[in-house]
């Protein structure tokens, strides 16, 4: 190399910045063989990250095999009279459901006014109470009962102020709704001579939730607009009377406030929707499409986990590049503790292992879902299927554990990796210390060869001094 840089000079002297460079990229070897390994220890962390989540996927799926095991579907013959849901604690069975009356919120609407903007009082403070209960007796004419009486349900009154800053038909509408008290209004327009009328619906359903509306204060004029009370002065007209849902299951008379009933069948909502003519039925059963989804998923994010762990742990060949984590030692513990947990039977039931579910392994180590196979086992013995996946023992739960244990702090991932990272950090520390060295190699390189030229460049003169004399 010193001949090299010697022949690179017109002048006969050393290229000392040459020389220099390339006794340092000798020098620098140790530290390129250091960052060498640490990219393929960042490569490795990073094929264990992407396992990490294919690992979570996978058991995200076997949870969800344990969660649809325990689903139920709740399906009516006629959906436009009502529709259904069933949690975990709902009972198999067929239920027979007719519906007489929907529930229904009560609404009141006031006399006419010519202005939605136009000041109704004199502006003095009035205080408008609301009180919620149930309507009894008497009778109703008109919208505007006689001989009736109130009694509230106990849920407290509540109270709006009508003064200067919203004495309106708009601002008494805002103030309403603004107040959140279980009460709704809006403004109608029925087109007459005086069109805009305030609409007062409770924001609840059910008998119990009519109103009673009292007021204090003011020129009285926010009374005769709003006071309405059941049982005396009613200056509001009542268009719809509070009413609740009434309907049977098996016969059996059921009452709810409002059309979504909770606790008529044991673990159903039933959402009223239409008034039947003939009673509908209600069948409850196992949801099997949404276990049969769930298994799907299973076998999914099974198969691409086991194409990761395969690929990226080949050896590789002459075609083929050897993966990042060839020869890893936790990725072959991961196959071999997924092969282990796959080769254990399932106990306490008639079946042991999931292919007796229609989920069997492939030739090429891949996962396979025969939907049709499984749906049957689970038409004949579903108690068994759910014994398979979701036992303390089953395939689903042992996965699940498995998959925990992997991923939890301490685990063969982390702990792989915790590995990892501190390896690249000793490399980092050692390239660290050697390039302090190199540093002070490169000086005294530098300095070692300038001064060679120097008297190179001496013996330079002296030759042609001596070649003059001489001559």
């Amino acid at each position: 190399m010193a001949t090299s840089a010697v022949a690179s000079s017109s002048s006969g002297t050393l290229d000392v910045q040459s020389l220099v460079s390339q006794l340092m990229a000798v020098e620098r070897q140790p530290i390129d063989k250091l960052n060498t390994k640490i990219t393929s220890y960042q490569a490795k962390i990073s094929s264990l990250g992407t396992l990490s989540g294919l690992i979570s996927s996978f058991q995200a799926a076997a949870k969800g095999i344990n969660t649809n095991i325990q689903a139920f579907s709740a399906t009516p013959s006629d959906a436009s009279v009502f529709t259904a849901a069933a949690n975990t604690t709902a009972v198999p069975g067929t239920y027979t459901v007719s519906v007489s009356q929907l529930a229904q919120a009560q609404n009141l609407v006031a006399a006419g006014q010519t202005s939605t903007s136009t000041a109704i009082s004199n502006g003095v403070a009035t205080t408008v109470t609301f009180d919620f209960g149930t309507i009894s007796g008497g009778t109703l004419t008109g919208g505007v009962y006689s001989g009736a009486t109130f009694t509230t349900n106990g849920s407290g009154t509540k109270s709006i102020t009508v003064d200067a800053t919203n004495n309106t038909l708009q601002g008494i509408r805002d103030a309403i709704n603004t107040a959140n008290i279980g009460v709704t209004a809006t403004i109608v327009n029925d087109g007459s001579g005086t069109p805009y009328r305030l609409s007062l619906a409770s924001s609840s359903s059910g008998v119990s939730n009519s109103l009673k509306i009292t007021t204090s204060g003011g020129d009285g004029t926010i009374n005769n607009l709003l006071a309405y009370d059941p049982a005396g002065t009613q200056n509001l007209n009542q268009t719809v009377a509070a009413q609740n849902a009434n309907l049977t299951v098996n016969g059996i008379a059921v009452t709810s406030v409002t059309n979504s009933v909770t606790d008529a069948i044991q673990g159903v909502t039933l959402s009223l929707k239409n008034i039947t003519t003939a009673p509908t039925t209600l069948t409850v059963a196992h949801d099997t499409a949404a276990i049969n989804t769930a298994v799907s998923g299973f076998v999914d994010a099974y198969n691409a986990l086991a194409a990761q762990l395969k690929s990226r742990s080949a050896y590789g060949d002459a075609s083929t590049p050897a993966g990042t984590l060839a020869g890893d030692g936790a990725i072959r513990a991961i196959q071999d503790q997924l092969r282990g947990i796959f080769n254990s039977p399932t106990s306490g039931g008639t079946m042991t292992w999931l292919a007796q579910a229609g989920v069997s392994f492939q030739v090429d180590g891949t996962l396979k879902l025969d939907s049709t196979q499984l749906n049957t086992a689970m038409t004949n013995n579903f108690s068994d299927v759910a014994n398979l996946f979701s036992s303390s023992t089953g395939f689903a739960t042992r996965l699940d554990s498995w998959a925990s244990s992997t991923l939890t702090p301490g685990g063969l991932i982390d702990t792989r990796t915790t590995s990892l990272k501190t390896s690249i950090s000793g490399y980092n520390d050692q390239i660290n210390s050697l390039e302090v060295r190199m540093t002070t190699l490169q000086r005294l390189y530098s300095a070692q060869y300038s001064s060679l030229n120097v008297l190179l460049s001496s013996m330079d003169k002296t030759s042609a001094y001596l070649s003059k004399q001489l001559g």
